[in-house]
């Protein structure tokens, strides 16, 4: 059995505290960051890496290609391929998409996914049903983690939830927005073939202060 630590955080285009955001990240440990609102636009290579340095974690997938989505592992991870997906532009509307990564760990191999659907409740199932479909064809144990931008009773959450397990299990804290937080938009899917161990979100002031969105961790493990 092989376990990792995955953690997922919205960055909030890296508008706040960078210091308490790389501490955050850097106390978490995690083996894979799946992240959003990361860099996407000009020099976002070198952004990323600079992101992925002060994290003390190396890029595994994602940036520009995955609109914003990055994945960011650890040394004990190794990345055997990436591939992203873009969703149809809205006009007037952020083009958005999703990364994904295939890992392996030990003798485990396993595929990392994340993405930042809409804010628009008309645009975010389309996005969803493409994103879903591209999660179906993955033959690997699949690991999402994500900002939906809704609630678990959303029609968008509830596709990409089918299926899969939900890592906080009856923990609904909520994620979003830091200063009071309310609703619970960002989560943790795992393929029925991983257990999740434990599950959080990080409420710190560093966290507080490093973003607009908690992040949240999730402890699993992989039958290798």
């Amino acid at each position: 059995m092989t376990k990792i630590r995955v953690l997922s955080y919205n960055l909030h285009g890296l508008k706040d505290d960078r210091r308490a955001l790389a501490e955050v990240v850097r106390e978490a440990a995690p083996d894979i960051a799946i992240l959003q609102e990361a860099p996407r636009r000009f020099r976002w290579r070198q952004k990323s890496a600079y992101l992925a340095r002060e994290f003390e974690l190396v890029i595994g997938g994602g940036g520009l290609p995955a609109l914003g989505n990055l994945i960011l592992t650890n040394l004990r991870v190794r990345t055997v391929a990436e591939w992203n997906v873009r969703y149809p532009l809205t006009p007037g509307r952020h083009m958005r998409g999703a990364v994904f990564v295939r890992c392996r760990v030990g003798r485990a191999t396993f595929v990392a996914a994340g993405s930042h659907l809409s804010t628009d409740t008309a645009e975010r199932p389309a996005q969803a049903e493409l994103l879903k479909a591209r999660m179906e064809e993955v033959a690997e144990p699949l690991v999402f983690a994500g900002d939906l931008n809704e609630n678990s009773g959303g029609a968008a959450w509830r596709m990409i939830a089918d299926g899969l397990t939900d890592a906080a299990g009856p923990d609904e804290r909520p994620t979003f927005p830091v200063a009071a937080a309310r609703e619970r938009l960002d989560a943790i899917f795992v393929d029925p073939r991983i257990t999740v161990l434990q599950y959080d979100v990080i409420d710190t002031p560093s966290s507080r202060a490093a973003s607009d969105h908690f992040p949240v961790v999730a402890d699993l493990e992989i039958d290798a």
